[in-house]
């Protein structure tokens, strides 16, 4: 008789993982979230997203982030092109990150 294992997990994770599990020949356990509390684990995982992209630096990671940031504006109810608009005005009113400016004091007159 073979023991089974399990490891625990409290992650948000993509949709698809449970059928990678699952070829796998494992059974993934899983909990369909309401939105308050998918907007909290969204926001958990764009922590770890954004830790894991500091570590390697890598695109993927950079992509999974904005995998997270879209999510974020679908359940915020925000169109991708409400929030391209948003980022531009912001552009035009402040700039971007183009000049690679690093603001090392205000001296006041």
């Amino acid at each position: 008789m073979t023991e089974k294992s399990s490891i625990k997990y409290d992650k948000l994770i993509r949709d698809k993982i449970p059928e990678v599990v699952e070829a796998k020949g494992s059974k993934a356990i899983v909990e369909v979230l309401d939105d308050e509390r998918f907007m909290e684990y969204l926001n958990l995982k764009l922590i770890e997203e954004l830790k894991e992209y500091q570590e390697s630096g890598s695109v993927e990671e950079l992509a999974d982030l904005v995998e997270v940031i879209y999510a974020l504006l679908d359940i915020k109810g925000v169109q991708l092109e409400q929030f391209e608009k948003i980022r531009l005005d912001k552009v035009d009113e402040r700039g971007a990150f183009r000049k690679r400016l690093l603001l090392k004091e205000v001296v006041s007159r």
